[in-house]
């Protein structure tokens, strides 16, 4: 199981997978079926700059994108060490509530996945495998802390963390939000436009880092939506070697909704039987 929520991290999650990574797979609270309809959160400078007091965070924080429903198709690209590869997305979310992920390559779907706030369940279809996780075993699994929030964030380029003991630092025409949220270091780049340009999450214990970029920034129903991105997950593996994974993004569509979407998700009923 892989990688993206990117999303994307469902992209890393499959091919965790395939290189052998170590998962712990919890097998509660499996469905046959899930239709789910809805009603209508590296940057360094060797010279910083002037810090803002902590009270005046919340008017430098990125503008976070409103949205009730999202619906979009993407390109991904995955590189991990001399392994490659290429797919295609269709993404839909709820705001603050569920991701939908269909994965797909030369017209066939490969995989599905479903993130609630608490859990992840994924169906690889091509394998025949079925994962339902807590966020706790994805991060096991990931050498780092991921939540719903991550996620949600890796999609629509909202800051993740907020008020995490955070100083703020004026450089140029952007804005550092520096966090710490104890073993946790945040770095938030915040251009301009207010809107998040870049992020860098560090476990300092581990040295294992996340790094977002997001660029292409394009006006989307009177928002601003990020419509190309770029991952950068550099963590050891369970060999103690440290492994650099990059996931690029291309939106083609993305679509900002008020009208409730479907969730579908099927996995076969054998995976009922304990």
């Amino acid at each position: 199981m892989g990688r993206f929520v990117s999303l994307f991290l469902v992209f890393v999650l499959l091919q965790a997978c395939k290189t052998g990574s170590v998962v712990q797979v919890v097998q509660q609270m499996p469905v046959d079926t899930v239709r789910v309809v809805m009603p209508s959160d590296t940057i360094q400078k060797e010279e910083p700059k002037p810090i803002v007091t902590n009270e005046q965070d919340s008017k430098e924080a990125a503008d976070d994108l409103s949205f009730s429903y999202l619906k979009a198709k993407s390109r991904v690209a995955w590189k991990s060490g001399n392994n490659t590869d290429n797919y295609s997305v269709d993404i839909r979310v709820k705001k603050d509530s569920i991701i939908w992920v269909n994965i797909s390559q030369s017209g066939l779907t490969g995989a599905t996945g479903l993130f609630s706030q608490d859990r992840v369940q994924f169906y690889q279809k091509i394998s025949g495998e079925y994962y339902n996780l807590t966020y706790d075993s994805l991060s096991t699994m990931m050498g780092f802390r991921i939540d719903y929030r991550m996620l949600q964030s890796l999609i629509v380029g909202n800051q993740p963390f907020k008020k995490n003991n955070s100083r703020v630092i004026r450089e140029n025409e952007n804005i550092i939000i520096k966090q710490d949220s104890g073993r946790i270091k945040i770095d938030n780049m915040v251009g301009p436009n207010r809107k998040l340009k870049k992020l860098l999450v560090r476990d300092e214990p581990s040295s294992n880092k996340l790094t977002l970029d997001f660029e292409e920034f394009t006006n989307l129903n009177q928002v601003i939506f990020p419509f190309s991105s770029q991952i950068t997950l550099d963590v050891k593996n369970k060999d103690d070697k440290r492994v650099t994974t990059v996931i690029q993004i291309k939106y083609s569509k993305v679509e900002l909704l008020e009208t409730p979407l479907e969730f579908p998700f099927r996995i076969p009923a054998k995976f009922l039987k304990k």
